[in-house]
This record gives structure tokens, sequence and C-alpha cells, in this order.
């Protein structure tokens, strides 16, 4: 009598973990603004999902899992939810200008970024949060959902919300003319 095959996960924590090192850490660094407390906050993540490891439930989104440990440890780790989110200066650097761009592009390029970020900045943090999982991280609206542990329809409802509020933040900004170069 043959017994039924009990396959033991193939997978290990480092093999489904390493991969998204670069992607917590920059929605960590996005989050804090900080480098140092953004590698404490990686470090503390990765650290709780190793822990944690076993209660993680095969065939279910890892990712969504492990931005939900990050997103939480980073919430315990404030007294008040007064920080902002901005742009990382490595990013900026790296990001290619046209083949044809002139000085000028280039100057309205920048102060177009520093606009944004100052309207991001303004935006509460559930706002900021479901934009850059969005935007930033390219993240499905279910992924989104299990990594901030809300219904889907709530995912939706919330970005279309964030989106009005950032347009609107931007509007007041530009008509304002606060956005000197």
């Amino acid at each position: 009598m043959e017994v039924a095959d009990q396959r033991l996960p193939t997978t290990s924590f480092e093999d489904l973990a390493l991969p998204l090192f670069d992607q917590l850490y920059n929605f960590a660094r996005w989050l804090t603004q900080d480098t140092s407390e953004a590698e404490d906050l990686v470090q503390e993540t990765y650290a709780k999902a190793l822990r944690g490891f076993s209660s993680f439930q095969a065939g279910t989104n890892f990712r969504a899992w492990m931005y939900r440990i990050l997103k939480n440890s980073f919430l315990s780790s404030r007294t008040a939810l007064k920080t902002t989110v901005a742009f990382d200066e490595e990013d900026l650097e790296n990001v290619p200008a046209g083949k044809a761009a002139t000085p000028e592009a280039v100057v309205i390029e920048q102060s177009n970024r520093e606009v944004v970020q100052r309207a991001l900045e303004e935006l509460p943090v559930h706002f900021r949060e479901i934009l850059l999982l969005c935007e930033v991280e390219e993240m499905s609206y279910q992924e989104i959902s299990e990594a901030l542990s809300i219904p889907v329809g709530t995912v939706m409802s919330r970005l279309f919300r964030a989106r009005r509020a950032l347009r609107s933040l931007l509007q007041k900004i530009l008509q304002g003319g606060r956005h000197g170069v």
C-alpha cells in the first residue's frame, strides 16, 4: 500500500523573501523618509517574518504578507502618524532623461517631482500608502487588499479618494504658485 504524496514545501523562506528585499526597502524609505530607519524597519520585518514563517499559509500571497508585516511594524513604531513620504533621491538620479533633454526640460521635470512630493507629503498616511502600493509597487487591488488587511472594495474607493485628493492638492499648489523653481 502506497502512502499518499505529502511533500513538504520545497520553497524556503529565503527563496521567497530575498527577491522582495529591494521593494520592501523602497517602501520603507517612502514611509520613514530616513535611510537608517528604513534599514531597521526592513530588518525588523524580515526577523518577524522569519519567526512567523511557520504560520504562513502556502498558496497565499507571500508578497502581500511581507508588506503587511512591514506596514504593521511601521505603524507600531509610531506614537503619532506624522511621517511623510519622500522620493528616494537615488531613484531620481537614475531616471533617464530623454535623448534631447534640454537643461530647461530637466529643471521643469525636477520641479514637477518636487511639486508632486510636496503634495504627497500633505496626504494622510492611508492615502499615501495606497498610492505607493498601486502606482509605484504596481500591486494589484487584491495584493493591496491582502497587504493592508482591507476589502478590495475599500482599496478601490480609497485609491479613488487618494487620487482625487492628490489632484486637488496639486491644483492648489500649482495655482498658488508655491512651486517656485
